[in-house]
């Protein structure tokens, strides 16, 4: 959307679980002389991002000011919890799940969101960003056809997610996600949690288990050895994997994967 009026630094790397950032000195001063700070929100950063703020001395990327851009805004946010949220159910997020970016629809409203604030802060490219947008719309149409048309291949296809990074991706286009590795978000599986897995695997013949670059594969490996799944390391986020440099690539990669992984 800023091409080559804006300067992108990204904090939290694709290859990095977005939930545990180490706050390097050098990151506070990046947000010091940010204009701008784009955040996931739903507290995905709130483990790490708060005492770099705070530390910043920078307004302008404070809460509430022009500078500070909260991407979810607008939303569709799924897994809204209805009651208390606790630690004994893991890393649940009260807002909603955070990994609503992995529906192309959201990447739309977010866009036009980055759009609009860049509008407000540099008013003299405002008709840049909004061609800009109008061309990363036009785009991203285009590609949803695509992407629709290799998901077709798979609607309804169950699988295991390592971490539960993936209902909106899941509802976008049509896999049944019907276990995690991990038995509640961020909780490291019991040896009768996995042996749970092996056996619904085997039962429902489940033929993928999707798991995130930053995430140990040792045990999803022995699952799938034990069960004939095949183990399918897989972003979430632009620069997971070397191939992926940008939003597009993401979805390119990732639906690609799965078909030519259940098509072999």
């Amino acid at each position: 959307i800023g091409k080559d009026h804006i300067d992108v630094f990204a904090i939290a790397k694709g290859y990095q679980d977005p939930h545990f950032v180490d706050p390097k000195p050098s990151y506070l001063l990046k947000i010091g002389r940010a204009d701008a700070l784009i955040i996931v929100g739903l507290e995905l950063e709130v483990g790490w991002l708060p005492p770099l703020l705070q530390n910043s001395r920078n307004s302008r990327i404070l809460p509430g000011n022009p500078g500070y851009i909260d991407a979810s805004e607008g939303c569709h946010v799924l897994q809204k919890p209805l009651g208390t949220v606790d630690r004994s159910m893991g890393d649940v997020h009260p807002f909603g799940n955070p990994h609503y970016w992995t529906d192309p629809e959201n990447g739309r409203v977010i866009a036009r969101h980055i759009a609009e604030k860049l509008a407000q802060l540099d008013g003299a490219h405002a008709v840049d960003y909004a061609a800009n947008l109008h061309q990363f719309e036009n785009t991203l149409s285009v590609k949803e056809s695509a992407w629709n048309a290799i998901a077709a291949s798979f609607r309804g296809v169950k699988v295991i997610t390592y971490h539960n990074s993936w209902p909106n991706f899941a509802q976008a286009f049509g896999l049944d996600i019907v276990n995690h590795v991990e038995p509640k978000p961020g909780i490291p599986p019991s040896p009768g949690h996995v042996q749970d897995l092996i056996n619904q695997i085997r039962q429902e013949k489940i033929p993928l288990i999707l798991v995130e670059p930053y995430f140990d594969v040792k045990l999803p490996q022995k699952i799938a050895a034990d069960t004939g799944a095949k183990l399918l390391l897989f972003p979430p986020s632009v620069g997971g994997v070397k191939e992926v440099k940008t939003y597009f690539d993401l979805f390119d990669y990732d639906l690609n994967l799965i078909k030519s992984t259940l098509h072999q």
